[in-house]
């Protein structure tokens, strides 16, 4: 099953980093992403409206795709890690909530 649930998320991505280009650099309003602990409702086009650097949040860029597109598939990192040490770490340095339930809605 959770073999099952990282192919499903990591589909979900390189369709995400597929739309996020053919958006001319501008990504989609909104990102669905499916977790264990509940869907993550993104709202992308609002941090972008935060964030004018997108290499803040993708750090080679929107052109980059998939983690395994710059790193091999041993050294690539899980989705979730890399995603809960950026978003995690920005939201404290904000000030925001940091608490599961603030992104994860079952």
């Amino acid at each position: 099953m959770k073999r099952f649930i990282a192919v499903l998320v990591a589909v979900g991505f390189i369709a995400l980093g597929s739309a996020a280009i053919s958006f001319a650099g501008n990504g989609p309003e909104v990102i669905k992403l499916p977790a264990k602990m509940g869907t993550v409702t993104f709202p992308h086009k609002a941090h972008q409206e935060r964030i004018a650097d997108c290499k803040t949040c993708h750090h080679k860029g929107v052109e980059a795709g998939a983690c395994r597109s710059c790193h091999d598939g041993t050294k690539a990192p899980k989705f979730k890690n890399a995603a809960h040490k950026r978003c995690k770490g920005c939201h404290k340095e904000k000030g925001v909530s940091t608490s599961c339930k603030t992104c994860h809605k079952k």
